[in-house]
């Protein structure tokens, strides 16, 4: 039997973050994982999609050059063969990355296989046994299949095989319109694949503020083909499927599943040792420290942990987890919530989301802009945009957003810096805009919130100094 200090359960994201607070420490750790090796986010997720998503809208751009005097943009044409060769070949470049990495570690100490406790505190690790005083459990999530559609394998396309087609199909339902099915969809819809976005509920992208949503559907319902209610019915015609939903319906080569991920523990057997679930089907743990309420040895990361599935979420949690195994247990406090749709434009969460802040029953004053008129949009002839941004009424403190915009991840991100020190308003105004840029329509949202809260306002933006 082979003894260590630590074993962690899963090369991904979470796994491969806790593996190096864990190395800072101690030389006595395994890594345990029988599946591909790569991460999610770079085989599967967040790279490969974002090259597919730049292909389809630097083609999508074509339909603007005209009207900028460059001619000749009706002769272009896709070559979705070579699309999907060029996505797989950055792809690889992504994974090669992440494995080059491991170099130095994983001929030692990787053990490429399925792991299952026997005890609280030993593993079966293929034909090895692995006891460990700590274990961090980071197996990861997979696609969820709608049981509807359990009978058309076939036919079917998961985000974890999607990238391995070697042609695009002539046409496609996109199973779930989040995150990644409005990012997928919209992109295969430019690239000239026949596409429909299937949602059970009327919303794009998760988003909550009403005002926001009702824009976000609009828009993105006159650029693609949507719609709600689900599928009433599927049925096999030839070699495709007819779908029927409340109001119409399609007949597609491919259904492309989107519709979220579930979290791997069937094959851990923690019923052995007795661990409690919550009503999500995930083990009962702490947030703070990531260790469980029974087994305190016992810590998890990533996406098993059924909050965010992101990779910076995930990393954190890694850290985290790999850090209270090592050291002396601390509870950390988690960074300000950040979460973008790379659509075109993109959508943006950050901080405390339109829906939490009435469940709080916060009182709170919302900023707003559009994009279509302001300054550079016009200029980059992308007037397609809301942002809503929330102050405390009292205060003026900063609280949260969520926006639709031209290159929106960038305004996500000044905004969770600015939440995360604890800005207010007035605060935020004081610093630097220049012009002409997607900034300012941040700074007229904040110049509209400024006058809804109670936080007095300086004579001018620019604070006057201080005589010592």
């Amino acid at each position: 039997m082979r003894n260590v200090d630590v074993a962690i359960i899963g090369a991904g994201s979470g796994g491969l973050s806790a593996r190096r607070e864990v190395a800072k420490k101690t030389d006595n750790y395994v890594v345990i994982d029988g599946g591909k090796l790569g991460t999610t986010c770079a085989r599967v997720g967040c790279m490969p999609s974002k090259v597919l998503i730049q292909i389809a809208q630097d083609f999508e751009r074509r339909k603007k050059l005209a009207e900028q005097g460059i001619m000749g943009a009706e002769n272009l044409s896709i070559d979705t063969v070579q699309v999907m060769k060029h996505v797989r070949k950055l792809r690889d470049r992504f994974v090669s990355g992440v494995l080059g990495g491991g170099r130095s570690w994983m001929e030692q100490k990787l053990m490429p296989d399925y792991a299952s406790f026997i005890d609280a505190n030993t593993l079966q690790v293929g034909t090895e046994q692995v006891w460990a005083k700590k274990i961090i459990i980071a197996t990861g999530s997979t696609p969820v299949i709608p049981k509807e559609l359990n009978d058309y394998k076939s036919f079917i396309l998961t985000t974890d095989d999607f990238f391995e087609i070697d042609d695009l199909p002539k046409s496609i339902a996109v199973i779930g319109t989040g995150v990644i099915g409005i990012e997928l969809g919209q992109a295969l819809h430019r690239l000239g694949v026949k596409t429909v976005g299937i949602g059970r509920s009327e919303n794009i992208s998760g988003v909550s503020d009403p005002k926001l949503k009702a824009y976000v559907l609009k828009k993105f319902t006159e650029d693609m083909t949507a719609s709600f209610g689900g599928i009433s019915s599927v049925e096999k015609i030839g070699n495709e499927l007819k779908l029927k939903s409340r109001k119409n319906e399609y007949l597609v080569e491919k259904i492309l599943i989107t519709a979220g991920r579930k979290t791997n523990w069937d094959k851990l057997g923690l019923e052995k040792i007795g661990v409690e679930f919550d009503e999500r089907g995930i083990p009962k743990f702490c947030a703070e420290t990531f260790m469980l309420e029974q087994h305190s040895h016992i810590l998890l990361a990533g996406d098993n942990t059924g909050f965010n599935q992101v990779l910076h979420e995930a990393s954190d949690e890694g850290r985290i987890a790999g850090y209270n195994s090592v050291n002396e247990v601390k509870k950390f406090q988690r960074r300000t919530p950040l979460f973008i749709t790379f659509s075109d434009p993109n959508i943006a969460f950050v901080g405390k989301m339109y829906k939490e802040l009435l469940e709080e029953k916060a009182e709170f004053e919302v900023g707003e802009v559009s994009f279509e008129g302001q300054g550079r949009s016009i200029v980059k002839l992308k007037e397609v945009g809301m942002l809503r941004v929330y102050g405390a009424k009292e205060s003026g403190v900063l609280l949260g957003a969520e926006l639709m915009a031209p290159d929106g991840e960038h305004l996500a991100h000044l905004l969770s810096w600015a939440i995360s020190q604890k800005l207010t308003v007035n605060e935020a105004l004081s610093l630097p805009f220049y012009h002409p840029v997607l900034e300012e329509g941040l700074r007229t949202a904040l110049r509209d919130l400024r006058e809804k809260v109670q936080e007095v306002q300086p004579e001018l933006e620019i604070y006057p100094m201080v005589e010592e």
